[in-house]
């Protein structure tokens, strides 16, 4: 299967880690970003058994609709037999996470690495 060029753009970037596809999501995480992000995640979140991180670092904001797709995106990867993880350590951002219950869907982990659970080289 041949693969598409990564996008990127002003709230994602897409790459390739140990075998998963990285979205890093980047700035403010609303409703206009969601619009932008939304067609790529989809487009990834369902190819069978896609292994997938949703890295939030470069994230400086984010509201429900930030929720919205992270929840949606676990939702379509579990229906296509695959894993998603996902990589945080704003403390605004975990805090929501927390809040929203979230994190127990999706538990939230510092590095890709820890994502990934392996350790660091």
């Amino acid at each position: 299967m041949q693969q598409e060029p990564a996008p990127f753009n002003r709230h994602l970037r897409v790459h390739r880690h140990r075998d998963h596809t990285v979205l890093e999501f980047r700035g403010e995480i609303d409703i206009a970003a969601a619009v932008e992000i939304a067609p790529h995640l989809d487009r990834v979140t369902t190819v069978p058994d896609a292994r997938i991180v949703i890295d939030l670092r470069q994230v400086e904001f984010f509201d429900c609709s930030g929720l919205r797709l992270l929840y949606r995106a676990r939702s379509r990867v579990l229906d296509h037999g695959g894993q998603l993880h996902l990589v945080c350590t704003h403390p605004l951002t975990l805090r929501v996470l927390r809040i929203t219950g979230l994190s127990r869907l999706l538990p939230p982990h510092p590095t890709l690495d820890a994502a990934l659970g392996q350790p660091a080289t």
